[in-house]
């Protein structure tokens, strides 16, 4: 049992002033506070006067991350009153701060595990010791050689494991005391982190190949004979292993790749959202996606899934399919084509002018796309001229310039609306403002997987789910899709992220009542509301004299 200091520095358990005197007298902590004994709402409004005063939105974090560290009851009280604010400073876009200074305003693990490749003999061990003999069923593991944006960080970009777990627990409640953050050191060939003297993870290049992924296989053995109740989440892995790790993996266990699913998911029920405000059909459509990276090629085998779902032939539905890369348009004679660009490749036959088809106007001339969809980090690239040839083939194109944060966009909100005269139907990779025009209230919509991999987890947790489908995949993206309000003028195609925790709990359901019927739940289940209420955690202290 703990007591006294200890019970003060557990972060699961600790309750600050807010230990009553009976609490206080068994456990130890008797004048180690100050005499008054504080409610947790005290608590939460005190700790938001504070963060107030903080003079930049790295400040706040840190601040945050210190109450995280030391009291997560606290923490996730605060989260959720004031969700929508605190989402870009513990998460994306303030995290690539946290991680570029990570180095230097290091104080904490924060309760991660860190592996290496170097020490693969540690790699139980490690968990074990992470875990501290908690229940895992959540891990979110990065090995941060791909972050969206950025790129190789190594063990810096632990940070975005930890930051996408506190978005699971804020948005949808899962128990923060059965999640583990997991940073997969394979090195770096970032050369800045290598010379420099604070670095402080392996300093030698990314171990790579059979070696690599003997590392990874030992790492889900370990991991899922330790949990045997887990769901598994990579994050952040370079283009060529997040792809064959995914592959490898999810028909054998419960994991998901959210870079390459999960933008997916919200894409297309932001597609889903867009199509059901226009009144068109998603087998009419033309899909283009603007950068065949990770995300990319996900979110087009995600949508290609859904065609073919809606009863197109796949053959057929391929041809409704284009990526264009920094090649331009993608031809199956490249020789650098990504095992994941490949069947997406098109023939050049299919064109008379395939040689000109090398940047992002001439392939957008050539094949009128009724969805257009970034996610190129290049700045600026859905051009003025681009959106209006798009709009001119289309009644209400559906353009979402994915790419952040906000400096490596492809287009704004408000030009878009501007540029095709308020038919564009936007979602957008970073927060927008509301657009006015010609009298018209344009909401934005985000798409950010925060507005699903939080319902989804939940709803495979308490699902108890055995594997994560197509079909359970796209259940989720109807249940977002369908949240739109398709009557309202300038009418979102995404549900608002301050409305996060209601959407994630209507997912949740969805995927619970999903699982159940493909058969894939490891327990019986009678009641889907009542398996989604006791996943559930909720900020509350309990206690501690009855424990």
């Amino acid at each position: 049992m703990l007591t006294g200091a200890n019970l003060l520095n557990n972060p699961f358990l600790n309750k600050g002033t807010a230990f009553t005197k009976e609490e206080r007298a068994k456990y130890g902590l008797t004048g180690m506070l100050p005499a008054t004994v504080q409610t947790l709402e005290q608590q939460s409004v005190q700790a938001y006067g504070q963060y107030l005063s903080k003079p930049s939105d790295l400040e706040k974090r840190i601040f945050l991350m210190n109450i995280f560290n030391t009291n997560r009851t606290l923490f996730y009280k605060l989260m959720g009153q004031h969700i929508v604010e605190f989402m870009p400073v513990v998460y994306d876009p303030v995290v690539a701060d946290s991680i570029e200074q990570y180095n230097e305003i290091f104080v904490k693990p924060q309760d991660a595990a860190f592996l290496s490749v170097d020490a693969p003999e540690d790699i139980k061990a490690t968990l074990q010791n992470a875990a501290d003999g908690r229940d895992i069923r959540l891990i979110v593991a990065t090995d941060a050689e791909g972050i969206l944006g950025m790129g190789d960080w190594g063990v810096n970009g632990v940070d975005i494991a930890i930051g996408k777990l506190m978005v699971y627990t804020a948005a949808a409640g899962i128990n923060p005391n059965q999640v583990l953050p997991v940073s997969i050191d394979a090195g770096t060939n970032n050369q800045v982190l290598l010379n420099d003297p604070l670095y402080l993870g392996n300093r030698h290049e990314r171990l790579q190949g059979e070696a690599y992924m003997e590392f990874i296989d030992q790492f889900v053995s370990a991991s899922t004979e330790l949990f045997p109740e887990l769901l598994l989440h990579w994050e952040d892995f370079g283009r060529g292993n997040a792809a064959n790790i995914l592959a490898k993996y999810q028909d054998k266990i419960t994991t998901f790749n959210d870079d390459i699913q999960g933008t997916g998911i919200v894409v297309l029920a932001g597609v889903l959202g867009g199509l059901n405000i226009s009144k068109a059909e998603l087998k009419d459509q033309i899909v283009l996606t603007y950068g065949a990276g990770t995300a990319g090629v996900g979110i087009a085998e995600i949508l290609l899934d859904e065609m073919v779902r809606s009863g197109i032939p796949e053959a057929e539905a391929r041809t409704h399919f284009y990526q264009v890369d920094k090649q331009g348009l993608l031809f199956d004679d490249m020789d650098d084509l990504t095992p994941g660009q490949t069947p997406f490749a098109r023939k050049r036959s299919e064109f008379a002018n395939s040689e000109a088809l090398t940047s992002l106007e001439e392939v957008v001339k050539a094949i009128h796309p009724t969805i257009m969809i970034g996610t190129s980090t290049q700045p600026g690239t859905f051009t003025e001229s681009i959106v209006k040839e798009m709009a001119a083939h289309t009644e209400r194109p559906i353009i979402m310039p994915l790419s952040n944060p906000t400096k490596l966009a492809e287009a704004t909100a408000e030009d878009l609306i501007k540029w095709t005269d308020g038919r564009a139907l936007v979602g957008t990779g970073i927060p927008a403002a509301d657009v006015e025009y010609n009298g018209v209230t344009y909401e934005i919509g985000q798409a950010n997987n925060a507005l699903m991999y939080p319902g989804l987890g939940l709803g495979l947790i308490a699902s108890t789910a055995m594997r994560v489908t197509s079909q359970t995949i796209s259940d989720a993206s109807h249940a977002l899709g369908g949240i739109v309000d398709v009557t309202k003028p300038g009418a979102s195609i995404l549900p608002p992220v301050s409305k996060l925790n209601e959407f994630s709990r209507t997912i949740a359901e969805t995927v619970v009542a999903s699982v159940l019927s493909q058969n894939l739940n490891r327990e019986p289940i009678d009641d889907v509301k009542t398996a989604v209420d006791q996943a559930k955690w909720v900020p509350e202290y309990t206690d501690l004299t009855e424990a």
